[in-house]
């Protein structure tokens, strides 16, 4: 019973990241309605920001709100610049570039900060008060940074003016054009958000599997797992999910499959939603007349 409980809290802590990933690829796909697959290169070469900042002799915090903020103006300046020309492009053509993205955020980390894995500080030490029987310091410090990231954004999208715009931009873009709002720059202000949380995730992952441009590649998968899961138009849902699949990861991994096929599970649980619920647990079902 101790070890089956120690998986299922292990599997949490790990959906904690999955988790995030997954709220980044949820924002994106609300505004877009595509899936952003560059987000884990983008997370990671975010990472590397903090971590430069941090070898420059930047506090932890002071480097994690920079690389925060500095990601945020970076997924803007990404989709003013090379999005929004093709807003109105095929979907294919949306892949095309968003694979070119993964593939130039990789290579331009590889090639400024080199493919030597590096260490990454946590700023929750080991012997914290945080630190518990099934959970380490750094993992329930992550858990309250992604619900602190959460209750923002709710806050964000239920209170503020530019929120509630940019809820309607993604919901019904041709009435949102009607009313005033600028729906191009609310696509761009939700692929900064999303670049912004990428950036929390990846400076919270790094720590556990340290830090090297193909970092994100394994969580990504997770993470888009964890979206279906829950739901791609369903924050909360993405969220939960993420969790779910971290669960499902450790106790498969341990107890079925092995540690070796553990990615198989992220595999099964993408084919196995897009044919039977292709909603997610808590998606919304979209009924199209014809």
């Amino acid at each position: 019973m101790e070890a089956l409980l120690y998986q299922v809290f292990s599997g949490l802590a790990n959906g904690i990241i999955y988790g995030s990933v997954a709220l980044a690829l949820v924002m994106i796909y609300q505004a877009t309605h595509h899936i952003n697959f560059a987000q884990g290169e983008m997370a990671t070469f975010s990472t590397f920001i903090a971590w430069w900042l941090m070898q420059e002799g930047w506090g932890y915090w002071a480097a994690f709100f920079i690389t925060v903020g500095i990601s945020f103006v970076g997924g803007l300046l990404v989709q003013r610049i090379v999005l929004r020309p093709i807003e109105k492009a095929p979907v294919l053509t949306n892949v095309i570039v968003f694979i070119g993205l993964l593939l130039i955020f990789n290579a331009l980390a590889g090639m400024l900060f080199d493919h030597t894995i590096k260490s990454f500080a946590s700023p929750f030490p080991k012997d914290s008060f945080l630190a518990t029987k099934y959970f380490s310091a750094h993992q329930i410090g992550s858990a309250g940074v992604l619900l602190v990231v959460l209750f923002a954004l709710f806050a964000f999208f239920r209170y503020t003016s530019v929120g509630l715009a940019m809820r309607a931009a993604a919901q019904n873009p041709d009435s949102a054009k009607l009313v005033g709002i600028r729906v191009s720059w609310m696509l761009g202000l939700g692929w900064g958000l999303a670049a912004a949380i990428g950036a929390v995730a990846g400076m919270m992952v790094a720590p556990i599997v340290f830090l090297d441009p193909n970092m994100m590649a394994g969580i990504l998968l997770y993470g888009f797992a964890g979206a279906l899961l829950g739901g791609i138009d369903n924050p909360l849902g993405a969220v939960f999910g993420g969790l779910l699949v971290g669960v499902l990861e450790n106790l498969l991994g341990a107890y079925v499959i092995g540690t070796e096929l553990k990615l198989t599970v992220a595999l099964v649980l993408i084919v196995g939603t897009l044919t039977l619920r292709p909603d997610g647990l808590f998606g919304k079902k979209v009924v199209t007349r014809v």
